[in-house]
Formats: structure tokens, sequence, C-alpha cells
């Protein structure tokens, strides 16, 4: 699929890409916790509400015990993110990976490319090396973050300090080829044009092409609060996103419908234009909520559930590799092997 292709599907009515999208009857979620480590920030973009906040930085022992709460609480899946601390090294996360991973067997998804990219590059370490050493202390999966639009001019009008498209990509590749899974995201609806939309798609379909390594891909909506931009994406916008995401991406597992930045009516219509997860049960998440999100800082699983039935899908809920380990029919739970 080109780009011209790609930009020729958002041109279409979303009546006309809901036809198009082979239908999913199952959708999964899964127990998940997202922990938030610090959002002291030298990159400090243009689109971020986070680094604005009253500044914090959690100390290794923080961020454990707050894994080890929500694992406790039933969570498999830790989402590990912050921003560029100056501060922060290779060792707080070597350490905050290898306790977690030495006392549970919750799965660690954790740092986007960018963050990657960052602390790589003040250790004056190859990436290559770097997350060697961090899946060696325990990481699995690298969270999607970073990827703004993954074309260098906008990068350029909003995120100027943070990497450029090419050097993301490249994380993801070497991640890869090390056997280190993860998401991708794109975040739509402040500057960005509907071709630049098409160009980063297509860039994450030609990349899964050659590693395979990505797992879901996460549209996520601008939210302006707080942030130098008044752009937001109307709903239908939203939807027709989602909907090109699930036709270009066909060689990812997962669209997901993150219910913490659409909302949760939103979400549920978007499980009827090609998205197949909601992410999770989330709990306290600190990003999307500084930006303007209205939404629970957390979903109890009952209610992902409830969700999904009323889109008239069948839930389920997935690991973090989207191995699918319970399948809610109708009023009943069927363990998967």
């Amino acid at each position: 699929m080109s780009i011209r292709e790609i930009e020729e599907l958002f041109a279409k009515d979303l009546h006309e890409l809901g036809c198009l999208i082979k239908a999913e009857k199952i959708v999964t979620f899964s127990i998940n916790a997202h922990i938030n480590y610090s959002n002291v920030c030298e990159t400090k973009c243009k689109i971020c509400a986070y680094h604005r906040k009253k500044q914090f930085t959690l100390s290794v022992d923080e961020v454990v015990s707050e894994a080890l709460k929500a694992v406790k609480a039933g969570a498999t899946e830790l989402h590990i993110v912050g921003s560029h601390n100056p501060e922060l090294g290779i060792e707080y996360f070597e350490e905050i990976f290898r306790r977690i991973s030495s006392q549970c067997s919750a799965t660690i998804k954790a740092l986007t490319a960018a963050e990657v990219h960052y602390y790589a590059k003040k250790e004056k370490m190859s990436v290559r090396e770097f997350l060697s050493r961090l899946k060696s202390a325990g990481l699995k999966i690298l969270a999607g973050g970073g990827a703004e639009i993954l074309v260098d001019s906008v990068r350029k009008e909003i995120c100027p300090r943070k990497c450029n498209s090419e050097e993301w990509l490249r994380v993801m590749r070497i991640a890869h080829e090390n056997g280190i899974k993860s998401n991708a995201t794109m975040l739509f609806g402040h500057v960005e044009s509907k071709r630049h939309r098409a160009i980063h798609l297509y860039k994450l379909r030609k990349l899964q092409e050659k590693t395979g390594g990505f797992l879901a891909f996460i549209p996520l909506p601008f939210h302006p609060e707080e942030t130098e931009y008044s752009f937001k994406p109307s709903p239908v916008d939203i939807l027709k996103t989602i909907a090109v995401s699930r036709l270009v991406l066909s060689n990812f597992r997962a669209i997901k419908a993150y219910w913490v930045m659409l909302g949760l009516e939103l979400a549920e219509i978007a499980l009827s234009y090609g998205a197949n997860d909601l992410d999770g049960t989330v709990g306290y998440e600190r990003i999307a909520h500084s930006a303007g999100a209205k939404t629970p800082v957390g979903l109890p699983a009952e209610d992902l559930i409830r969700l999904i039935r009323n889109a008239n899908k069948i839930p389920a809920e997935r690991d973090a590799f989207f191995n699918i380990l319970r399948v809610y029919e109708d009023r009943e739970v069927r363990i998967c092997e």
C-alpha cells in the first residue's frame, strides 16, 4: 500500500471506511497498570502538558512499590514510562526492572523509543547495548510512545528536541532484532496533515514487514489543554483515523481504542471501526490526564467487559503479548490453556 493510497483512504467518509473493515468479534483487554516515574523533562515538547505540572521523580523504591501493589491487585502487565530526565540513567531502570522481575511474573513493558534514544545517548552507549542491559534486567516490551508523527518537518514544530523519525524507527528496529517486542503510537489532530498521518502509517507498516516486532498500534487523539496549541480532532476524525489504521496496519495484531484518551463512549463506538483492543484497566495514569483527559484514572475489568458487550463484541482478557487468557462468552468464562 502506497502513501497515496493511504491518503485516499482518509478522503473516504466514515461509512465507506466502516464497510471496508472486516469485523472482529473478539475484543481484548489486559489487567494492567500504568506507572509514570517522572515528569522532569529536558525536552519540554510544545504538545506536552505533562512536564508543566508540579515536578516529581519517583525513587526506585516507590516505582517498585507501585508495581508490586498493582500485581497484588491482579495486574499482569506493567506499563512504565516517564520523561527525558537528565538526573536519571540506566542503573535506575536496571534496578527497577530487576527488582520487579525478581518478585513477580508480570510483564514489564517500559520506556518509549524516544526515552531509549535519550538515555542511551546520555549514557554514551549504543542503543543495542542499552537495550541489552535492560532486557537482562527484565524488560520484555517497549512502550509505543514518543512517535508523535514520524515526519521530521512536523517534529521540528511540535517536539524539536526529541529524537527524529528515523532515530525512533531505528530504536524499534534494534529492539525487534534483539527479541524485544513493542507497540507503536501516533499522536494526531494537532498541526499535521492527512498526508503526514499517511506517511506515519506507511513507515510503521514497512518496518513491521521487515521485523514483525510490533504488537499493537495506538492512535492517540491530541488533547490540547495546557499545551501551546488549541487544536483537537473531532469524534468523526478520530473514528476515521482508527479505521484507516486498521486497514493499513493489517500486519499488526491489534489496533487499540485507548479509552483513557478517547473517552468511554467513543471507545465503544471505535470497536465497530477496526479497534479490537481496549488497552486495559490502566490504574493511575498521569500523562493523558495532565492534558485534560476527563476519563477515570482506572477502570475495573467488569466495566471493560460491559463496554465490549455493549458494542456487541465478545470480551477476552489477554496477556501483554496478546495471548488470550480468558474469553467471556455470554455470561460464561472460558479459560484458555
